[in-house]
């Protein structure tokens, strides 16, 4: 996968953040888990960030019990409100919430 420049980054958040459904974006440091971005207040982005990375720990940890040489690439956790989009990386984990009441028209 080819790295992309900090404008390309920019632009591909700026989409997701726009997107009708979006209800927050967040990206965080793996190790340390602080954010290097989001549009929530600072105890949402907290909270979002502790339990996604324990969810991806969680999953990662399953995928590789059942094959070592697999790794979690996406995680989808859809909810009666909300569906989180977990997207780990080597360094960062990019954390999206959508409304699912607006995303299945209700």
């Amino acid at each position: 996968m080819t790295e992309r420049t900090p404008i390309e980054v920019k632009d591909v958040l700026k989409r997701i953040e726009e997107h009708p459904n979006v209800t927050g974006v967040i990206i965080a440091e793996k190790e340390g888990g602080q954010a290097i971005h989001s549009t929530l207040d600072t105890m949402e982005t907290a909270y979002y960030i502790k339990h996604c990375n324990t969810l991806t720990g969680i999953a990662r940890g399953a995928i590789r019990e059942t094959d070592p040489t697999n790794d979690l690439q996406f995680f989808r956790i859809r909810t009666k409100k909300y569906e989180i989009l977990l997207a780990p990386e080597s360094n960062y984990l990019l954390i999206v919430l959508q409304n699912t009441a607006k995303a299945s028209g209700k």
